[in-house]
């Protein structure tokens, strides 16, 4: 029996383990929702030794450093390594389409110290597949449940754009990729239609049937830093590797497709 350790049982990888506990494979997990306790060394050593294969989603600290390699990192060495990174590790690029021979800051040395770009590409060094995901949505986490809940916001931001991804079709290219031994490297892992923000918003008031919120300048907005620093990064992500190399197809195109499940 194939065994996958989770390091870091959250909103996706929980449902990451679902699907290959369906499909039949042992699954164990550290995280609040996991059956293992990070810091307790001796049952995570135990469970790594047990694992063919392992997926982290633990982020990195702020201040640099990734908490699964610094604690485990010669403990997993050799294993089939996975690991849940984020599109922002190629940073601003005014518009441009990014894809995975895209330089990361951490390769090109671009902007400030970046730490999710720092273990993206420790991981990648580990031999790992690297999945760079875009903005997140599902159940409980959407433009509607942000509508409903009054807390979504329009940004006049001529021209801004970014990519976005159902924690759906996350799950389907992670678990094409485990079960059939996908090569090492980083795939991207977003929809077909990268947009601005304000146009997925906007689809979510029509569908509700509410009023569009105000559209806000960033000064009006009074964003903390790392929501401004969202805001400040511009791209489209290409999804063409996950497509040619895993035979992988978001289930939800669009936002539109994906909005209207959720509803």
């Amino acid at each position: 029996m194939s065994r996958l350790l989770i390091f870091g049982l959250g909103y996706t990888a929980g449902r990451i383990a679902t699907a290959m506990h369906a499909a039949g494979w042992q699954v164990r997990a550290t995280g609040s929702a996991g059956d293992i306790a990070f810091a307790e060394r001796e049952a995570v050593l135990a469970a790594v030794d047990e694992a063919s294969h392992i997926l982290s989603s633990v982020p990195p600290e702020r201040a640099g450093g990734d908490p699964v390699l610094e604690a485990y990192g010669d403990a997993i060495r050799g294993k089939a390594l996975f690991y849940l990174s984020s599109t922002g590790v190629y940073g601003d690029r005014a518009g441009a389409w990014v894809d995975e021979t895209t330089p990361t800051i951490a390769e090109a040395g671009e902007g400030r110290r970046n730490a999710r770009a720092e273990a993206d590409l420790a991981w990648l060094t580990m031999g790992a597949r690297v999945f760079r995901l875009p903005g997140i949505y599902g159940p409980g986490r959407s433009a509607l449940d942000r509508v409903r809940e009054g807390k979504a916001r329009r940004m006049d931001i001529p021209g801004q754009v970014f990519s976005r991804v159902h924690v759906d079709d996350i799950v389907s290219g992670v678990v094409t990729a485990l079960t059939q031994d996908a090569p090492a490297g980083a795939y991207n892992l977003g929809d077909d239609l990268p947009c601005s923000g304000n146009e997925v918003t906007e689809h979510a008031c029509r569908l509700l049937g509410l009023a569009l919120p105000p559209l806000e300048s960033l000064e009006e907005a009074n964003l903390s830093e790392m929501a401004r620093g969202f805001y400040m990064e511009n791209r489209r992500v290409a999804n063409g590797k996950a497509k040619r190399v895993l035979g992988w197809a978001p289930r939800y195109p669009t936002y539109v497709e994906g909005l209207g499940a959720l509803l």
